[in-house]
């Protein structure tokens, strides 16, 4: 059974980090991708940053220069390192696997707020 399990989220103030973590299993076939997206309320999912299987990495702009994604246990978990956190970076972040199949974690929540 494939599972994607998320964690490291919840409340910070503004100017705070976070970092999220995605641990995968049960993905037999080959990982060409994995990334984070996320949905804030009343939004389309969003690309934040995702890694490929050579290590280039993509980064939506309003992330760039404070989110950093990486990859360690080969493949087997994806972070997010998130510094600088504002109030629009409020929502849903959904950890994503590109195999022969899309596979997404359920959804962790990160608030940003005084």
């Amino acid at each position: 059974q494939v599972q994607l399990a998320e964690s490291g989220g919840g409340l910070v103030q503004p100017g705070g980090s976070l970092r999220l973590s995605c641990a995968t299993s049960g993905i037999s076939t080959r990982i060409y991708g994995m990334g984070w997206y996320r949905q804030a309320p009343g939004k389309q999912r969003e690309l934040v940053a995702e890694i490929t299987l050579s290590g280039a990495t993509t980064y939506a702009d309003s992330v760039k220069g404070r989110f950093t994604i990486s990859e360690d246990n080969a493949r087997k978990t994806v972070h997010l390192q998130m510094n600088s956190l504002k109030p629009e970076d409020t929502a849903v972040y959904y950890c994503n696997a590109k195999s022969i199949a899309s596979y997404w974690g359920k959804g962790i929540l990160v608030t940003v707020s005084s």
